[in-house]
């Protein structure tokens, strides 16, 4: 499950594949002069390079989305297509498993610099943490390395990578892709005096080969700070683009607009010559601009009167279903609060006893009652933290996993626990939400009083910022409790290792189990279905057990778009209406010029 948290909700199976219908050769924009249109989401882009821990949330994913290109996407259906107009890939061998990637030759960054081997080269440097420090740490922050899955470096030809895996893995054909940095501004942001694209790939490609940490190490600090800019970059490496728009102007916490990307020239063209995303946190906010023609687009975490602000809006259309993304609050095991079992003299029991005794407090039925039901009557509580309601997988998992012993609200066994762990009343927790976010809001409130009757007393820690999620600037996470959601990018059975896994870059809670370590690497070879649930169950009987954290909700999705606009066709994975950017148009009917 290739997963990403996300401001707006959020940071499997090798699925079938279509075919990309697009514009036949050659080439032919249908960019239509003067056009443009703007949309909404709760937050804006704050960072160039979505692949680093600081970077990976959904805000800066769907700018990346539109200024990348990529091997696969998955549409609403959710189908995976292979978009051959960029490059292919095929499986070459079982044994070992290795798979061959080609980029098309037309294919370049908006400096007019070949997009190429260097490229993926470095992708590989990251997703596999093929370069590490002195201590043997990746070099790359990135936000779920996987030394374990492709560790040889790969053979390199022109504008072609062959990735050798070190063992069988179930999700090999959406484990591998190009991120939003290039290999050629990365090292020209970390050595300044290589004016030369083609040089800096040649330094870079030679580097990673003889895995010379040491002149990579400034390449790996520009990959993941040069990239952070919440404003209009100052260097134009920071913003280069291979996909149909690049970044012209961007506001911190206001607005991004991206322009058609002169130089593209493969895959389907896009309509509009300008896209502008607003931040707008409030969701009524939302509605009401798109009533008033601010905004073309809106979507975002509905409340039941949002729906009915939608509902009354003549010149508007509207979309709702469940989307791949769920609610969930966890705990932090290592920041001498009162989870972690440092507080009390290194009690791993009493700390446990203090995790289940809170998670037991959380209403989850009123939460969905009150927030959910009227946006989705058919919504019910999340039982499993792999699978998703409806799955074939979730029901057997659910009945097995402990997760019976939280399906109702528990103020005395919370009560008891915290009696009988000896631990005095009242016990502090400071719990983070985004702030700004109505809907998390209206959550802590109803966590804060639920949790009081059992003596806990939960104050208000939020931000509007998800500092939390920058490991690099705070390798310790200061909040207690944090509710937030994970976002699916795909149909993917494993990558939960990214949250879950003890020392990985997405495990902001620190917690760390061995078994379910353990189980969570047997899940990626492992190919018999049964074999898969019991896995699965195995590691969830251990989450729920430890207090890990507790599921809430899957995410009901709104989103509402002007009838000037056709092509509006919300997925449920991420980027959610962005997936077919392409085919937004006026629907005047007006044809490209």
């Amino acid at each position: 499950m290739n997963i990403k948290r996300g401001a707006a909700g959020a940071a499997v199976i090798a699925a079938g594949a279509l075919v990309l219908s697009g514009c036949s050769l050659p080439y032919e924009s249908e960019v239509i002069e003067g056009t443009e249109i703007t949309v909404s989401w709760n937050d804006i882009i704050d960072n160039f390079n979505s692949s680093s821990t600081s970077g990976n949330n959904i805000a800066n994913s769907n700018v990346t989305y539109l200024t990348t290109s990529s091997f696969n996407y998955y549409d609403n259906s959710p189908e995976l297509v292979q978009n051959t107009e960029f490059g292919s890939y095929e499986k070459t061998s079982d044994d070992p498993l290795t798979v061959e990637y080609t980029i098309n030759d037309n294919i370049v960054w908006s400096d007019g610099t070949p997009l190429d081997e260097a490229d993926m080269l470095l992708s590989w440097a990251y997703i596999f943490a093929g370069v590490t420090d002195e201590e043997g740490a990746p070099l790359f922050n990135y936000a779920n390395p996987r030394a374990d899955l492709a560790s040889a470096t790969p053979e390199i030809d022109d504008n072609k990578l062959v990735l050798v895996y070190d063992k069988p893995y179930v999700d090999w054909e959406v484990q591998f892709g190009i991120g939003s940095v290039a290999a050629h501004a990365a090292v020209q942001l970390a050595y300044p005096e290589i004016e030369d694209a083609q040089e800096a790939k040649d330094q870079l490609v030679e580097a990673i080969q003889n895995k010379d940490s040491e002149w990579l190490a400034p390449v790996a600090e520009a990959w993941e700070a040069d990239f952070q800019s919440a404003n209009t970059p100052e260097s134009d490496l920071v913003k280069l683009s291979y996909g149909p728009y690049i970044v012209e102007d961007l506001v911190e916490e206001d607005y991004v607009t991206l322009v058609a990307n002169e130089e593209f020239a493969w895959g389907p063209s896009p309509k509009y010559e300008r896209i502008t995303i607003r931040q707008i946190a409030d969701p009524t906010a939302q509605v009401q601009s798109l009533q008033n023609g601010d905004v073309q687009v809106a979507s975002g975490q509905p409340t039941p009167d949002v729906l009915q602000l939608v509902q009354e809006t003549e010149t508007a259309d509207y979309h709702t279903s469940d989307e791949a993304t769920y609610e969930h609050v966890d705990l932090t095991f290592n920041n001498g609060g009162p989870f972690d079992p440092a507080t009390y003299g290194g009690d791993e029991e009493t700390a446990k006893a203090v995790r289940i005794a809170f998670l037991k407090t959380i209403p989850r039925n009123e939460i969905l009652e009150k927030l959910i039901h009227p946006l989705n009557p058919n919504a019910v509580v999340r039982n499993s933290i792999l699978q998703i309601p409806g799955s074939p997988m979730y029901d057997p998992i659910v009945e097995a996993n402990g997760s019976a012993e939280y399906a109702e609200v528990d103020i005395e066994g919370a009560k008891a626990l915290l009696e009988e762990a000896g631990v005095e009343t009242p016990v502090e927790v400071k719990f983070w939400y985004p702030e700004g976010n109505e809907r998390r809001a209206a959550e802590y409130e109803l966590i804060a009083t639920s949790a009081a009757l059992a003596g806990f007393d939960v104050t208000d820690d939020s931000e509007p910022n998800w500092e939390f999620t920058d490991t690099a600037a705070n390798p310790t996470n200061p909040h207690d409790a944090v509710i937030f959601a994970w976002a699916s990018t795909s149909l993917a059975l494993t990558g939960t290792d990214q949250y879950l896994g003890t020392g990985q870059p997405s495990n902001f809670g620190g917690y760390s189990n061995e078994v379910v370590d353990t189980r969570l690497s047997d899940l990626e070879t492992e190919l018999d279905e049964d074999e898969q649930i019991q896995i699965q169950i195995d590691v969830e009987t251990e989450l729920w057990a430890d207090g890990y954290g507790i599921t809430i909700f899957q995410f009901p999705g709104l989103t509402a778009w002007d009838q000037g606009v056709e092509g509006i066709a919300p997925a449920p994975l991420a980027p959610y209406y962005f997936w077919n950017f392409w085919e937004w148009a006026p629907s005047d009917g007006a044809t490209a010029e």
